[in-house]
C-alpha cells in the first residue's frame, strides 16, 4: 500500500473531504444531538424560571451547550432542591428589593406564668371566731362575706331581718379578718391583671394579622389567635368566678399550648426576615451563588445524558486524535519521500534526450537546415542553429517555427519546466497546432497528438485529459479517425461544434463525430433550426455550386427558366456562383435576406432538387423524416429566426 492510499484511507476515515461522514461526521453528529437535548431538556423547561442564570446563552443552543459542560466539569455549589432554588430565583432575580422591619416582640408575659396560689386557696374567715364554726358548718363563708356589707348598727340582719346582737356582729365582722381581705385583694388584682394583659396581648396579634405579612399566613394565624382567644375567655370566666366565691378553688387553662404555634411562626417570619435583609445587603454575591446553585442542580438532573455524551465524545475525540497523529505521520513521510524523489530528478533531469528526439523528428521530415543543441550553464536550456552552428536568427518561415514550436511542446508535456513539477498530473490543451503546416506536416502533428490521444484513454502516463481545438476540417478528420469507433461516440471522447449566431457564440454537444467534409457541414447548417438568416443565402449557394459542379454540363439557365417571379431571382442568385464567367442576365445577382425571404429561399432550394430529378440527394442529405416536414418546420424556423435578426 502506497503512503498516498494510506493518507486517502485515513482523510476517508477521518471525513476530512466529506465532513459529514468518517469519525468527524459522527462526532459532529453526536454534538448536534447533544445540544438538541440540552436545548430540550434544560433550557426549555426551566428557562421561564431561570432565564437570568442562563444570561448569555439563551439565544444560541451551541453555546448553551458548552455552559452545561462546562458546569458538570467545574461546578462544586451546594446542592439545593428546584422548588427551594425557583423561591429564591422569584426573589432575587424579581427585582424591587428593600429590607424588611422584623416582627416586634408579642409575649403572653404573666399570662404564661404559673397561676397566682390565691387561686387555688379557699379563702375563709378567722377560724377562732364563735361563729366560724356555724359558718364553716354551713359553708356559706362567701353568702355571709356579701352580706355583711349590709350589717350596720341599729338596722334588721339582712340575713334574717331581725335585730342583731352588736357583740353576734362584732363577731361576724371578726370572722373576716386582715387576712381574709388581703386575699380578697389579691384575687382582686390577679382578675384585674389579666384583664388588661389579656386585651392587650390579643390586640398585638390582631394587629399583625392586619399588616397582611408576606412571611406569614394569615389563615393559620388567624385560626390560632381564635384558639388562644377562646382559652382566655374561659380563664377570664374562671376568675370571674373566684372573685365571686372567694372560697372556691380554681384553676386556670394552661396557655402554653395555644401559645407555641403562634410563637414559633412569629419566629420563623423573623428568621426569614433575617435572611431576606442578608440577601438584599448582599445581592450581587447572592445572585452568583444562586446561579451557580441553579446549574448544579440542573447538571445533577441530567448526569446520566451527560456522562453518556461525554463517554461518547472522549472516545471519538480519541479515534479521531489518533487518526489525525497517523495523518500527520503519512503527510511527513510523503513530504519526505517527494523530497527525495525531488532530490533524484534533480540528478537524472536532462534536456539532452529531448534535443535528440527533436532533431531526430526534424530530421525525418525534412528539416535539414538547422536543429537543436543544449546551451546554458548547466546545458538544460534549448537553442536552434544552423548546421554552421550559428544561430538560426529570424531565417526560419512561419511554418518551420510552429512545427519546431509544436515538437518543444509535445515533449514539454512529458516534462517540466519546473523540477518540482516533472511526474505531476496534467491536462492538455492543443489549440489549432497546424496553422502555416503542409499536408506532410500536418499529418505527423496529427499521429503525434492521437499518441498523446492513446495515452490519456489508458492512464499510462502523467497526461489525464486532452482538449483539440481546430479550425481545420481535414486535421480535425485525421486527428479523430478511430476504427473502433462505430456510430457514436466512444465512453472516453465528446465532441463539440462552436458557432457563433447573432454575435453570440454557442457550444453544441453532438452524439457523433460531427465532421465528415465540408460539404456535410453545410447541409447540416441547412437542417439546424437554429441557423443564421444572415448566412442561409450563402450556405445555400454553396451546396448547389459543390453538388452541381461535380455533376458538370449543368444548364444552369435551363434550371432558373423554370421558376417564376421572385422564385425565379432567388433561384438564379443561388446559381450565380456555378457561373462564375458568364455573362448572363443574373451574372453575380444577389439578393438581400431577411427573416421572410428565408422561407422562400428553403423553398426554393428544395424545389431546385426536385426540378433537376435529384429530390434522392435532397433527401438523403437532409435526413429520411426531412422530405414529410421539411417546409413547415424550415418555415417556422427562418421565421423564427428572423425576428431575433430585426
Amino acid at each position: 500500500m502506497t503512503i498516498q492510499t494510506r493518507i486517502d484511507g485515513l482523510k476517508a476515515a477521518l471525513g476530512t473531504v466529506h465532513p459529514l461522514s468518517g469519525k468527524r461526521g459522527e462526532r459532529q453528529r453526536l454534538r448536534s444531538d447533544f445540544e438538541e437535548l440540552c436545548w430540550r431538556q434544560i433550557k426549555g423547561k426551566h428557562d421561564a424560571h431561570f432565564k437570568d442564570a442562563f444570561s448569555g446563552v439563551r439565544n444560541a443552543q451551541a453555546r448553551f451547550c458548552d455552559r452545561v459542560l462546562e458546569e458538570a466539569g467545574s461546578n462544586t455549589a451546594a446542592l439545593s432542591s428546584l422548588e427551594a432554588l425557583k423561591s429564591r430565583a422569584e426573589k432575587v432575580f424579581g427585582g424591587g428589593l428593600h429590607r424588611e422591619i422584623p416582627i416586634g416582640e408579642i409575649s403572653l408575659g404573666e399570662l404564661l406564668s404559673s397561676a397566682d396560689p390565691v387561686l387555688g386557696k379557699r379563702v375563709l374567715g378567722k377560724e377562732n371566731v364563735d361563729v366560724a364554726e356555724l359558718i364553716g358548718y354551713l359553708g356559706n363563708s362567701d353568702w355571709v362575706r356579701q352580706g355583711l356589707g349590709y350589717l350596720a348598727p341599729e338596722a334588721p340582719c339582712p340575713f334574717c331581718q331581725q335585730h342583731v346582737d352588736a357583740a353576734l356582729a362584732a363577731k361576724i365582722s371578726d370572722y373576716f379578718d386582715e387576712t381574709y381581705r388581703r386575699d380578697i385583694d389579691r384575687i382582686e388584682a390577679v382578675c384585674t391583671m389579666y384583664a388588661a394583659q389579656s386585651t392587650r396581648f390579643l390586640d398585638a396579634l390582631e394587629a399583625l394579622l392586619a399588616q397582611n405579612h408576606r412571611y406569614i399566613d394569615g389563615n393559620q394565624l388567624r385560626s390560632e389567635i381564635d384558639r388562644l382567644s377562646a382559652k382566655l375567655d374561659a380563664n377570664m370566666r374562671l376568675l370571674a368566678d373566684k372573685r365571686r366565691e372567694p372560697s372556691a378553688s380554681i384553676s386556670l387553662e394552661n396557655l402554653a399550648d395555644a401559645w407555641a404555634p403562634i410563637a414559633d411562626r412569629i419566629a420563623g417570619a423573623n428568621r426569614e426576615i433575617v435572611e431576606h435583609n442578608r440577601l438584599v445587603d448582599n445581592l450581587a454575591t447572592e445572585k452568583l451563588a444562586l446561579v451557580a446553585e441553579i446549574w448544579r442542580c440542573l447538571i445533577e438532573e441530567n448526569q446520566a445524558a451527560i456522562a453518556s455524551y461525554r463517554a461518547e465524545a472522549g472516545k471519538l475525540e480519541q479515534a479521531i486524535g489518533g487518526m489525525e497523529n497517523s495523518l500527520g505521520d503519512q503527510t511527513a513521510r510523503r513530504e519526505e519521500a517527494r523530497r527525495e524523489l525531488r532530490e533524484l530528478e534533480r540528478n537524472v533531469t536532462s534536456v539532452e534526450p529531448t534535443v535528440s528526439a527533436i532533431n531526430g523528428l526534424l530530421a525525418s521530415f525534412g528539416f535539414s537546415g538547422f536543429h537543436l543543441r543544449t546551451t546554458g550553464e548547466h546545458n538544460h536550456l534549448y537553442e536552434l542553429v544552423r548546421d554552421d552552428g550559428r544561430g538560426v536568427g529570424a531565417t526560419l518561415s512561419e511554418g518551420e517555427k510552429s512545427f519546431v514550436a509544436f515538437l518543444y511542446f509535445y515533449h514539454l508535456i512529458r516534462g517540466s519546466t519546473d523540477q518540482a513539477e516533472v511526474s505531476g498530473e496534467r491536462i492538455v490543451v492543443f489549440d489549432d497546432p497546424i496553422s502555416s503546416l503542409d499536408s506532410d506536416v500536418l499529418f505527423i502533428v496529427s499521429s503525434l497528438i492521437k499518441r498523446v490521444l492513446k495515452e490519456a484513454q489508458q492512464g499510462s502516463g502523467q497526461i489525464r485529459q486532452v482538449f483539440v481545438l481546430t479550425h481545420n476540417i481535414y486535421f480535425h478528420k485525421e486527428v479523430s479517425f478511430d476504427p473502433k469507433r462505430s456510430g457514436g461516440v466512444r465512453a472516453h471522447e465528446t465532441f463539440w461544434v462552436v458557432r457563433k449566431l447573432d454575435g453570440t457564440s454557442k457550444i453544441d454537444g453532438h452524439p457523433v463525430n460531427p465532421i465528415k467534409t465540408s460539404y456535410e457541414l453545410l447541409w447540416a447548417e441547412v437542417r439546424n433550426p437554429d441557423r443564421s438568416v444572415l448566412t442561409i443565402q450563402n450556405t445555400l449557394r454553396r451546396i448547389i455550386e459543390n453538388y452541381f459542379k461535380i455533376l458538370g454540363n449543368v444548364d444552369t439557365d435551363e434550371i432558373v427558366a423554370r421558376f417564376e417571379g421572385q422564385d425565379q431571382q432567388i433561384c438564379a442568385s443561388l446559381f450565380s456562383w456555378v457561373n462564375d464567367g458568364s455573362h448572363s442576365a443574373h451574372d453575380d445577382l444577389y439578393v438581400s435576406v431577411d427573416g421572410g425571404l428565408a422561407t422562400r429561399y428553403l423553398s426554393v432550394f428544395r424545389e431546385i432538387f426536385i426540378k433537376t430529378e435529384h429530390s434522392a440527394h435532397y433527401q438523403m442529405m437532409m435526413g429520411p423524416e426531412m422530405p414529410l416536414v421539411a417546409e413547415r418546420e424550415m418555415i417556422a424556423a427562418a421565421n423564427d429566426a428572423g425576428e431575433e435578426a430585426a
